[in-house]
């Protein structure tokens, strides 16, 4: 995964998606990032979440139970 930062990748979101509430996304973020800084754990494999995808579903998932794909290298994650 491409390391992004919070800011950034809610730059981004916002840019593609003009429903988006910025400044809730920065806080999904933010909220998400703590949450696997501290363990959580995909809610389907157990595996470690994708703290990008998880605030933006607003679901604990791995990159692969959230997407479907194996290859993250294309992919941000948050940090």
């Amino acid at each position: 995964m491409t390391p992004i930062s919070i800011t950034k990748f809610a730059d981004m979101t916002v840019k593609h998606n003009k429903n988006v509430n910025r400044q809730e996304l920065i806080a999904s973020l933010k909220a998400t990032l703590v949450a696997k800084k501290n363990g959580a754990s995909c809610v389907l494999c157990g595996a470690p979440i994708w703290a990008a995808g998880s605030a933006i579903t607003g679901t604990d998932m791995c990159f692969t139970c959230t997407t479907g794909e194996a290859d993250d290298s294309e992919d941000y994650e948050i940090v």
